[in-house]
């Protein structure tokens, strides 16, 4: 018989390799390993975007040496227009020979028999009452100045021009027609007068030749 290393069968390897085993596992009395946590660090929040700047517009600059336009005038209407039309005229009659005079009246009243506007109205009447232009027609004007302002002046500038013409051609037909009172009156002391001397004129040269007759005929007596 050999004599070798004892030989092992598989139930002994069997057996060691669980012994093995157990020598490596922990007691089941031990306390059991506690799950460590990893702390997650929580990423930080991003931060509010900034409004976004609106955009500035240029002022634009004035150029050097160049001034600014000045402001449009206001518009001027018709009405005011023609007002200043008609003063302008009635200002160059006063200034005008006997002659320019006629002449202005003529035309006057063509204009206002092609239209009977109220400046032509106004026109035609002052140089009816100007002795210049022909013989004073003051019934004709104060006609045409009462057809442009009316029984109730308006606000408008010729109707008030208008009405300030016929005030003044009232006052000077009343002026006129007093100092023809008054000359008429003078003119009838005056034919008195003249009367009373004419009567007594009379008067003394009956007494005269009465005087002288009667003497006359007294020495015829003698």
């Amino acid at each position: 018989m050999r004599v070798g290393r004892p030989c092992l069968n598989r139930a002994d390897v069997v057996l060691a390799m669980l012994l093995a085993c157990a020598s490596t596992m922990a007691p089941l009395d031990a306390e059991p390993l506690r799950a460590i946590r990893i702390a997650q660090t929580a990423a930080p929040s991003a931060a509010p975007s900034p409004p976004a700047p609106q955009p500035v517009l240029p002022v634009p600059a004035t150029p050097v040496g160049v001034e600014p336009s000045p402001p449009s005038p206001a518009p001027v209407n018709e009405e005011e227009q023609q007002t200043l039309a008609l003063l302008f005229d009635l200002q160059r009659y006063t200034g005008e020979s006997n002659e320019e005079l006629r002449r202005e009246l003529v035309a006057a009243m063509q204009a206002l028999n092609r239209a009977r506007t109220e400046p032509n109205r106004i026109r035609a009447a002052v140089l009816l009452t100007l002795p210049g232009a022909g013989p004073p027609d003051d019934a004709r004007a104060i006609a045409l100045l009462e057809s442009v302002s009316g029984k109730t002046p308006g606000v408008s500038p010729v109707k008030q021009l208008a009405a300030v013409l016929l005030a003044q051609i009232a006052e000077r037909m009343r002026a006129t027609g007093e100092e023809r009172r008054k000359s008429a009156a003078a003119q009838e002391k005056l034919d008195q007068l003249r009367a009373v001397e004419r009567s007594l004129l009379l008067e003394r040269n009956r007494n005269a030749g009465g005087a002288g007759g009667g003497g006359g005929g007294g020495g015829t007596g003698r």
